[in-house]
Protein backbone atom coordinates (compact mmCIF):
# COMPACT_ATOMS: atom_id res chain seq x y z
CA UNK A 1 0.00 0.00 0.00
CA UNK A 2 3.27 2.34 0.65
CA UNK A 3 3.89 1.38 -2.71
CA UNK A 4 0.91 2.39 -4.11
CA UNK A 5 0.40 5.42 -2.37
CA UNK A 6 3.61 7.17 -2.94
CA UNK A 7 3.15 5.94 -6.68
CA UNK A 8 6.19 3.38 -6.90
CA UNK A 9 3.80 0.62 -7.99
CA UNK A 10 0.98 1.15 -10.51
CA UNK A 11 -2.66 0.27 -9.45
CA UNK A 12 -3.32 -2.24 -11.81
CA UNK A 13 -4.31 -6.12 -11.54
CA UNK A 14 -1.06 -6.39 -13.47
CA UNK A 15 0.86 -4.78 -10.73
CA UNK A 16 -0.87 -6.43 -7.70
CA UNK A 17 -0.21 -9.99 -9.44
CA UNK A 18 3.68 -9.63 -9.53
CA UNK A 19 3.62 -9.73 -5.55
CA UNK A 20 3.61 -12.75 -3.79
CA UNK A 21 0.15 -14.65 -3.40
CA UNK A 22 -1.39 -13.92 -0.06
CA UNK A 23 -4.96 -13.78 1.61
CA UNK A 24 -4.26 -9.80 2.88
CA UNK A 25 -3.78 -9.31 -0.89
CA UNK A 26 -6.50 -10.46 -1.98
CA UNK A 27 -8.44 -8.37 0.23
CA UNK A 28 -6.90 -5.83 -0.19
CA UNK A 29 -7.46 -6.48 -4.26
CA UNK A 30 -11.47 -6.65 -3.93
CA UNK A 31 -11.07 -3.58 -1.67
CA UNK A 32 -9.68 -1.67 -4.63
CA UNK A 33 -12.33 -3.21 -6.50
CA UNK A 34 -14.94 -2.43 -4.24
CA UNK A 35 -14.26 1.19 -4.69
CA UNK A 36 -14.33 1.33 -7.78
CA UNK A 37 -10.32 1.68 -8.17
CA UNK A 38 -9.72 -1.37 -10.26
CA UNK A 39 -11.93 -3.30 -12.61
CA UNK A 40 -13.67 -6.19 -11.96
CA UNK A 41 -12.52 -9.48 -13.33
CA UNK A 42 -12.34 -13.79 -13.09
CA UNK A 43 -9.94 -14.08 -10.49
CA UNK A 44 -10.51 -18.13 -10.79
CA UNK A 45 -9.71 -17.75 -14.61
CA UNK A 46 -6.85 -15.89 -14.17
CA UNK A 47 -5.42 -18.25 -11.63
CA UNK A 48 -5.72 -20.74 -13.86
CA UNK A 49 -4.25 -19.70 -17.11
CA UNK A 50 -1.71 -18.25 -14.59
CA UNK A 51 -1.66 -21.80 -13.02
CA UNK A 52 -1.12 -23.60 -16.26
CA UNK A 53 1.10 -21.32 -18.03
CA UNK A 54 3.50 -22.50 -15.80
CA UNK A 55 2.76 -26.08 -15.95
CA UNK A 56 3.52 -25.71 -19.65
CA UNK A 57 6.46 -24.40 -18.87
CA UNK A 58 7.84 -26.56 -16.59
CA UNK A 59 7.63 -29.71 -19.47
CA UNK A 60 10.20 -30.15 -20.92
CA UNK A 61 9.55 -32.96 -23.53
CA UNK A 62 8.12 -30.45 -26.65
CA UNK A 63 5.75 -33.34 -27.77
CA UNK A 64 4.03 -33.69 -24.61
CA UNK A 65 4.04 -29.78 -23.98
CA UNK A 66 2.32 -29.57 -27.44
CA UNK A 67 -0.52 -32.33 -25.92
CA UNK A 68 -0.89 -30.82 -22.61
CA UNK A 69 -1.17 -27.37 -24.05
CA UNK A 70 -4.02 -28.25 -26.70
CA UNK A 71 -6.04 -30.41 -23.84
CA UNK A 72 -5.71 -27.70 -20.88
CA UNK A 73 -6.00 -24.78 -22.95
CA UNK A 74 -8.08 -25.42 -26.00
CA UNK A 75 -10.34 -27.78 -24.25
CA UNK A 76 -10.70 -27.44 -20.70
CA UNK A 77 -10.64 -23.64 -20.66
CA UNK A 78 -12.46 -23.68 -23.99
CA UNK A 79 -15.48 -25.54 -22.63
CA UNK A 80 -15.02 -23.76 -19.12
CA UNK A 81 -15.50 -20.01 -20.95
CA UNK A 82 -18.37 -21.42 -23.40
CA UNK A 83 -20.41 -23.25 -20.54
CA UNK A 84 -20.14 -20.01 -18.02
CA UNK A 85 -20.89 -17.80 -21.23
CA UNK A 86 -19.28 -15.02 -19.51
CA UNK A 87 -20.06 -15.93 -15.66
CA UNK A 88 -16.93 -16.32 -13.57
CA UNK A 89 -15.76 -19.84 -12.61
CA UNK A 90 -16.84 -20.71 -9.79
CA UNK A 91 -13.60 -22.64 -7.09
CA UNK A 92 -14.96 -25.98 -8.09
CA UNK A 93 -14.24 -25.41 -11.67
CA UNK A 94 -10.76 -23.95 -10.96
CA UNK A 95 -10.25 -27.18 -9.09
CA UNK A 96 -11.55 -29.65 -11.29
CA UNK A 97 -9.81 -28.35 -14.18
CA UNK A 98 -6.43 -28.39 -12.04
CA UNK A 99 -6.92 -31.57 -11.34
CA UNK A 100 -7.59 -32.94 -14.62
CA UNK A 101 -4.78 -30.78 -15.69
CA UNK A 102 -2.14 -32.81 -13.23
CA UNK A 103 -3.75 -36.07 -14.02
CA UNK A 104 -2.83 -36.22 -17.70
CA UNK A 105 0.58 -34.82 -16.41
CA UNK A 106 0.75 -37.61 -14.19
CA UNK A 107 -0.18 -40.06 -16.82
CA UNK A 108 1.83 -38.91 -19.33
CA UNK A 109 4.82 -38.85 -17.08
CA UNK A 110 4.30 -42.54 -16.59
CA UNK A 111 4.38 -43.37 -20.06
CA UNK A 112 7.07 -41.85 -20.49
CA UNK A 113 8.77 -43.73 -17.43
CA UNK A 114 7.56 -46.97 -19.40
CA UNK A 115 9.09 -45.97 -22.81
CA UNK A 116 5.52 -45.28 -24.26
CA UNK A 117 3.73 -41.96 -25.71
CA UNK A 118 -0.16 -41.56 -26.38
CA UNK A 119 0.31 -43.31 -29.64
CA UNK A 120 2.19 -46.65 -28.50
CA UNK A 121 0.16 -46.83 -25.84
CA UNK A 122 -2.17 -50.29 -26.00
CA UNK A 123 -4.69 -51.53 -24.08
CA UNK A 124 -2.71 -53.90 -22.35
CA UNK A 125 -0.63 -51.31 -21.00
CA UNK A 126 -3.41 -49.08 -19.79
CA UNK A 127 -4.66 -52.05 -17.87
CA UNK A 128 -1.07 -52.14 -16.27
CA UNK A 129 -1.19 -47.96 -15.89
CA UNK A 130 -4.69 -49.26 -13.65
CA UNK A 131 -3.26 -52.02 -11.76
CA UNK A 132 -0.17 -50.23 -10.85
CA UNK A 133 -0.33 -48.59 -7.19
CA UNK A 134 3.01 -46.49 -7.92
CA UNK A 135 0.64 -44.41 -10.30
CA UNK A 136 -1.55 -41.72 -9.15
CA UNK A 137 -5.01 -40.41 -10.42
CA UNK A 138 -6.46 -43.14 -11.77
CA UNK A 139 -10.24 -41.98 -11.81
CA UNK A 140 -9.27 -38.58 -12.89
CA UNK A 141 -6.83 -38.91 -15.77
CA UNK A 142 -9.60 -40.79 -17.42
CA UNK A 143 -11.17 -37.48 -18.84
CA UNK A 144 -7.80 -36.95 -20.21
CA UNK A 145 -7.21 -40.39 -21.77
CA UNK A 146 -11.13 -40.29 -23.23
CA UNK A 147 -10.21 -36.86 -24.55
CA UNK A 148 -6.99 -38.15 -26.31
CA UNK A 149 -9.05 -41.45 -28.03
CA UNK A 150 -11.88 -38.75 -29.43
CA UNK A 151 -9.04 -36.81 -31.02
CA UNK A 152 -7.23 -39.24 -32.32
CA UNK A 153 -4.00 -39.18 -30.41
CA UNK A 154 -4.71 -42.61 -28.45
CA UNK A 155 -6.63 -45.99 -29.22
CA UNK A 156 -6.96 -46.90 -25.99
CA UNK A 157 -10.08 -47.03 -24.13
CA UNK A 158 -10.93 -46.00 -20.55
CA UNK A 159 -15.06 -45.85 -20.13
CA UNK A 160 -16.25 -43.69 -17.57
CA UNK A 161 -17.96 -44.03 -13.72
CA UNK A 162 -21.68 -44.41 -14.77
CA UNK A 163 -23.58 -42.93 -12.06
CA UNK A 164 -25.99 -45.08 -10.19
CA UNK A 165 -27.04 -43.08 -7.63
CA UNK A 166 -26.00 -41.49 -4.66
CA UNK A 167 -23.26 -44.18 -2.25
CA UNK A 168 -24.62 -43.02 1.10
CA UNK A 169 -28.05 -44.18 2.30
CA UNK A 170 -31.35 -41.68 1.96
CA UNK A 171 -32.56 -40.29 5.38
CA UNK A 172 -36.15 -37.88 4.03
CA UNK A 173 -37.34 -38.20 7.66
CA UNK A 174 -34.28 -36.65 9.23
CA UNK A 175 -34.19 -34.23 5.94
CA UNK A 176 -37.97 -32.87 7.18
CA UNK A 177 -36.41 -32.68 10.70
CA UNK A 178 -34.48 -30.49 9.94
CA UNK A 179 -35.97 -28.67 7.49
CA UNK A 180 -39.16 -27.98 10.22
CA UNK A 181 -36.18 -26.53 12.31
CA UNK A 182 -35.07 -24.31 9.78
CA UNK A 183 -38.84 -23.12 9.24
CA UNK A 184 -40.06 -22.47 13.18
CA UNK A 185 -36.43 -21.99 15.21
CA UNK A 186 -35.63 -17.94 14.95
CA UNK A 187 -32.82 -18.19 17.28
CA UNK A 188 -31.04 -19.34 14.00
CA UNK A 189 -29.83 -16.54 11.65
CA UNK A 190 -32.60 -15.93 8.69
CA UNK A 191 -29.72 -16.03 6.13
CA UNK A 192 -28.32 -19.74 7.45
CA UNK A 193 -32.31 -20.78 7.63
CA UNK A 194 -33.05 -19.71 3.82
CA UNK A 195 -29.70 -21.51 2.74
CA UNK A 196 -30.58 -23.90 4.58
CA UNK A 197 -34.44 -24.60 2.94
CA UNK A 198 -33.07 -23.93 -0.51
CA UNK A 199 -31.05 -27.20 -0.30
CA UNK A 200 -33.28 -28.71 1.68
CA UNK A 201 -36.66 -28.62 -0.37
CA UNK A 202 -35.57 -27.53 -3.67
CA UNK A 203 -31.88 -29.04 -3.93
CA UNK A 204 -29.59 -26.20 -4.58
CA UNK A 205 -26.35 -27.13 -3.80
CA UNK A 206 -23.96 -24.85 -1.92
CA UNK A 207 -22.45 -23.46 -5.27
CA UNK A 208 -25.33 -22.31 -6.81
CA UNK A 209 -27.11 -20.30 -3.79
CA UNK A 210 -23.55 -18.69 -2.85
CA UNK A 211 -24.38 -17.10 -6.49
CA UNK A 212 -28.09 -15.89 -6.03
CA UNK A 213 -28.08 -12.07 -6.21
CA UNK A 214 -30.79 -9.81 -4.57
CA UNK A 215 -32.51 -9.67 -8.46
CA UNK A 216 -33.23 -13.00 -8.57
CA UNK A 217 -35.92 -12.48 -5.63
CA UNK A 218 -39.00 -11.03 -6.60
CA UNK A 219 -40.78 -9.49 -3.90
CA UNK A 220 -44.65 -8.71 -4.33
CA UNK A 221 -47.51 -7.70 -2.20
CA UNK A 222 -49.01 -11.19 -2.02
CA UNK A 223 -45.77 -13.02 -3.03
CA UNK A 224 -42.50 -14.11 -3.27
CA UNK A 225 -40.64 -15.49 -6.27
CA UNK A 226 -37.39 -17.04 -6.40
CA UNK A 227 -35.24 -17.35 -9.81
CA UNK A 228 -33.28 -21.12 -9.11
CA UNK A 229 -34.09 -21.58 -12.74
CA UNK A 230 -35.29 -20.12 -16.17
CA UNK A 231 -38.72 -20.29 -14.56
CA UNK A 232 -39.46 -18.87 -11.26
CA UNK A 233 -40.62 -20.84 -8.00
CA UNK A 234 -43.39 -19.08 -5.75
CA UNK A 235 -41.96 -19.46 -2.36
CA UNK A 236 -44.66 -21.02 0.47
CA UNK A 237 -44.64 -19.31 4.15
CA UNK A 238 -42.20 -19.30 5.86
CA UNK A 239 -40.13 -19.19 3.62
CA UNK A 240 -41.38 -16.59 1.63
CA UNK A 241 -41.08 -13.82 4.79
CA UNK A 242 -37.47 -15.45 5.39
CA UNK A 243 -36.63 -14.51 1.78
CA UNK A 244 -37.92 -11.13 2.33
CA UNK A 245 -35.77 -10.55 5.41
CA UNK A 246 -32.67 -11.73 3.83
CA UNK A 247 -33.13 -9.79 0.99
CA UNK A 248 -33.75 -7.04 2.79
CA UNK A 249 -31.03 -6.83 5.76
CA UNK A 250 -28.48 -9.12 3.73
CA UNK A 251 -24.91 -7.68 5.56
CA UNK A 252 -21.57 -9.04 4.83
CA UNK A 253 -18.47 -9.12 6.84
CA UNK A 254 -16.78 -6.94 4.45
CA UNK A 255 -17.02 -2.68 5.68
CA UNK A 256 -14.37 -1.42 4.08
CA UNK A 257 -14.63 -1.29 0.51
CA UNK A 258 -18.72 -1.18 0.52
CA UNK A 259 -19.67 1.90 -1.19
CA UNK A 260 -23.37 0.83 -2.09
CA UNK A 261 -25.77 -2.07 -0.99
CA UNK A 262 -24.16 -6.17 -1.83
CA UNK A 263 -25.83 -7.50 -4.87
CA UNK A 264 -25.93 -10.51 -3.52
CA UNK A 265 -28.09 -12.61 -1.88
CA UNK A 266 -25.57 -13.92 0.90
CA UNK A 267 -22.85 -11.48 1.03
CA UNK A 268 -19.64 -12.63 1.71
CA UNK A 269 -16.20 -11.36 3.67
CA UNK A 270 -15.02 -10.04 0.77
CA UNK A 271 -15.91 -6.26 -0.69
CA UNK A 272 -18.48 -7.18 -3.54
CA UNK A 273 -17.93 -11.05 -3.11
CA UNK A 274 -21.09 -13.17 -2.01
CA UNK A 275 -20.40 -16.18 0.73
CA UNK A 276 -17.58 -18.70 -0.62
CA UNK A 277 -18.88 -21.98 -1.15
CA UNK A 278 -16.73 -23.57 1.47
CA UNK A 279 -18.27 -21.10 4.58
CA UNK A 280 -21.35 -21.65 3.39
CA UNK A 281 -20.97 -25.74 3.67
CA UNK A 282 -19.45 -24.57 7.11
CA UNK A 283 -22.35 -23.00 8.49
CA UNK A 284 -25.22 -25.55 6.79
CA UNK A 285 -23.11 -28.45 8.53
CA UNK A 286 -23.29 -26.49 11.82
CA UNK A 287 -27.13 -26.49 12.24
CA UNK A 288 -26.82 -30.38 11.33
CA UNK A 289 -27.02 -30.28 7.02
CA UNK A 290 -24.66 -32.41 5.18
CA UNK A 291 -25.45 -30.78 1.54
CA UNK A 292 -24.32 -33.75 -0.79
CA UNK A 293 -26.49 -36.63 1.12
CA UNK A 294 -29.43 -33.77 2.22
CA UNK A 295 -29.26 -32.69 -1.74
CA UNK A 296 -29.76 -36.18 -3.17
CA UNK A 297 -32.59 -37.06 -1.01
CA UNK A 298 -34.49 -33.97 -1.81
CA UNK A 299 -33.76 -34.41 -5.64
CA UNK A 300 -34.96 -37.98 -5.06
CA UNK A 301 -38.18 -37.13 -3.32
CA UNK A 302 -38.72 -34.31 -6.12
CA UNK A 303 -37.90 -36.70 -8.85
CA UNK A 304 -40.70 -38.66 -7.75
CA UNK A 305 -43.26 -36.09 -8.25
CA UNK A 306 -42.53 -33.69 -11.12
CA UNK A 307 -41.56 -34.49 -14.46
CA UNK A 308 -37.51 -33.79 -15.70
CA UNK A 309 -38.64 -31.20 -17.47
CA UNK A 310 -40.20 -29.08 -15.07
CA UNK A 311 -37.59 -30.26 -12.13
CA UNK A 312 -34.65 -28.85 -14.84
CA UNK A 313 -36.67 -25.54 -15.91
CA UNK A 314 -37.20 -24.84 -12.14
CA UNK A 315 -34.31 -26.00 -9.79
CA UNK A 316 -32.29 -24.85 -12.28
CA UNK A 317 -30.36 -28.07 -12.79
CA UNK A 318 -28.98 -29.60 -16.25
CA UNK A 319 -32.02 -31.94 -18.20
CA UNK A 320 -29.76 -35.10 -18.15
CA UNK A 321 -29.68 -34.72 -14.31
CA UNK A 322 -32.85 -34.73 -13.58
CA UNK A 323 -33.96 -37.03 -16.11
CA UNK A 324 -31.35 -39.75 -14.35
CA UNK A 325 -32.74 -38.99 -10.68
CA UNK A 326 -36.28 -39.49 -12.57
CA UNK A 327 -35.39 -43.13 -13.05
CA UNK A 328 -33.60 -43.52 -10.31
CA UNK A 329 -36.72 -42.87 -8.07
CA UNK A 330 -38.39 -45.61 -10.44
CA UNK A 331 -40.63 -42.16 -11.02
CA UNK A 332 -43.31 -43.05 -14.08
CA UNK A 333 -45.23 -39.52 -14.70
CA UNK A 334 -48.09 -40.89 -16.31
CA UNK A 335 -49.22 -42.73 -13.30
CA UNK A 336 -48.28 -40.15 -10.86
CA UNK A 337 -50.71 -37.60 -13.25
CA UNK A 338 -53.21 -39.97 -13.14
CA UNK A 339 -53.55 -40.28 -9.20
CA UNK A 340 -53.03 -36.63 -8.75
CA UNK A 341 -56.17 -36.66 -11.00
CA UNK A 342 -58.09 -38.26 -8.35
CA UNK A 343 -57.27 -35.91 -5.36
CA UNK A 344 -59.75 -33.28 -4.43
CA UNK A 345 -57.73 -31.94 -1.24
CA UNK A 346 -55.82 -28.72 -1.84
CA UNK A 347 -52.78 -29.79 0.37
CA UNK A 348 -52.60 -33.05 -1.45
CA UNK A 349 -51.18 -30.83 -4.34
CA UNK A 350 -47.92 -32.15 -5.88
CA UNK A 351 -44.97 -29.39 -5.75
CA UNK A 352 -45.16 -27.95 -9.91
CA UNK A 353 -48.92 -27.17 -8.64
CA UNK A 354 -48.13 -24.94 -5.73
CA UNK A 355 -45.56 -23.22 -6.90
CA UNK A 356 -43.08 -25.64 -6.17
CA UNK A 357 -44.21 -25.27 -2.58
CA UNK A 358 -43.36 -28.28 -0.66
Amino acid sequence: MADLAAGRRALTHEALDELPDSAPLTHLRQVLVGVGALPERDEYMVRLERFLTGLLASQQDPGQRKVLHRYAMWHLVRRLRRRNNGRPLTPQQFISARQRTHAAVAFLNWLTAHDLTLDTCRQADLDRWLTDDSATYHQTAGHFIRWARTNKLSTVHLPAIRWNGPTQPLDDEHRWEVARRLLHDVTLKPEDRLAGLLLLLYAQRPSAIHRLTIEDVEVGAQEVRLHLGNAPVQLPEPVAALARAVATNRKGHATIGALAPSPWLFPGGQPGRPISTTQLTQRLNQIGIRPNQARSTALFQLATEIPAAILARTLGIHTDVAVAWQRLSAGDWATYAAEVSRRTSPHQRPVHEQGAKS
